[in-house]
């Protein structure tokens, strides 16, 4: 008997202020992040009890040590939720987090869960990308992609390659504008509410507490990124200060079927409408957003020009750019990442997607007159991924 699908919801979401990796969370556990994190959810929204959770997926993408171990059930232990919980772990890469979204959201859609938890972590302080691989030699020996699929930053260089009228210019005045943002979004108090502060204890220094993020660098010209390094290639174009850094953090949030968060009084942020991911050529994996979003918009029957608000990963500048150029966006266009981006506060990879989800949903809050906005990001080994979210606070509902 065919089942009817149940509307989803975003209830909620938090994450950590995000730390330069060997910085401030150098001698704090991966998993106790998360940890926080979840705890933070569960007191922030009182009228849920914690039986009724029904499954915790967090997502890593280097899963050994304190964040392996299926840290979707140790750390919903830790946190105290009663041992009833399960939990599970989740890796696409940089679309972890997103992917333990739509993984969930797919369990409540079909009636498997009420509410549960989704999330990620990445400690790139104790564990560098690509930590303990061994890629089968056959990918290149066999020619299935070329070396420079391996390496992220080479395929930002690709795309600047492939699309010459995605310069250097551009991407470094996107940058700027990335910092520029974010600030912005600090000084109006649009950041703050989401995170969630933790103790850090260093031996130099002693006791501290993480209230901020670490690696925004407000003030960034045009002139300072000129000057940088290109680290994938001789004269290239990809710097330190058009990409997204090496950073620690995590994320979580609560999602539910629609008609349970309101039988427990829960305020839906967001409601899911559509996602889709696809996968592209390793070589150039930044243009992974492009045919995941046409994707995520035909299943739902919308165009790009429905689309009020965009959460685009900042990976790398020249992605969102090929992004923007694909659909005929400007590249300074307000409805994209209007609180910074990515480049400006970092990238946790496992962890971005669900503060892509976070952003999205305080706007939602700001901007009634905005129906429909997606998150989307690139993902390593040449994938995309977008989801669609409906604000549930439209004033066309009215």
């Amino acid at each position: 008997m065919p089942r009817e699908l149940r509307d989803v919801v975003f209830v909620d979401g938090v994450r950590t202020p995000f730390g330069k990796a060997g910085g401030m969370y150098a001698e704090t556990r991966a998993d106790d992040l998360v940890i926080k994190c979840i705890r933070e959810l569960l007191r922030r929204n009182p009228g849920l009890p914690p039986e009724r959770v029904d499954d915790v997926a967090i997502a890593a993408t280097t899963q050994t040590g304190d964040q392996g171990l299926t840290i979707g059930r140790t750390a919903a232990l830790l946190a105290g939720l009663p041992k009833s919980v399960p939990g599970f772990a989740i890796d696409r890469m940089c679309a972890g987090a997103m992917t333990a979204v739509t993984t969930i959201s797919s369990g409540i859609a079909f009636g498997a869960y009420d509410v549960a938890i989704a999330g990620g972590v990445e400690h790139m302080g104790h564990h560098p990308m690509g930590e303990g691989v061994d890629p089968n030699p056959r990918i290149i020996a066999e020619k299935l992609v070329d070396p420079s699929a391996l390496v992220m930053g080479s395929t930002a260089e690709n795309i600047h390659d492939r699309y010459p009228e995605l310069t250097k210019d551009r991407a470094d005045t996107y940058a700027v504008g990335s910092q520029d943002k974010l600030a912005k979004a600090y000084a109006n108090g649009k950041i703050q509410p989401d995170l969630v502060n933790v103790a850090t204890r260093s031996v130099e220094q002693g006791w501290g507490l993480a209230t901020a993020d670490e690696p925004p660098r407000p003030g960034t010209t045009k002139e300072a990124l000129a000057g940088l390094k290109t680290p994938f290639r001789p004269h290239g174009r990809v710097t330190a200060g058009n990409s997204a850094g090496l950073n620690d953090g995590a994320t979580a949030c609560l999602l539910a079927a629609e008609d349970v968060a309101l039988e427990l009084g829960l305020t839906p942020k967001m409601r899911l409408v559509s996602y889709a991911f696809v996968g592209v050529e390793p070589e150039v994996m930044g243009v992974g957003p492009v045919p995941a979003t046409e994707k995520a918009l035909s299943k739902a029957g919308l165009t790009i020009d429905d689309i009020g608000l965009f959460e685009i990963n900042e990976a790398f500048a020249v992605q969102v750019l090929a992004f923007c150029e694909h659909f005929g966006l400007a590249d300074d266009d307000p409805r994209i990442n209007a609180y910074g981006g990515a480049i400006a506060v970092g990238h946790p990879l496992a962890s971005s997607g669900v503060r892509l989800m976070l952003q999205l949903a305080r706007q939602f809050e700001d901007r009634p007159d905005v129906r429909y906005g997606i998150t989307t990001m690139c993902i390593g080994i040449g994938m995309g991924g977008t989801v669609i979210w409906e604000n549930p606070a439209w004033e066309g509902t009215k």
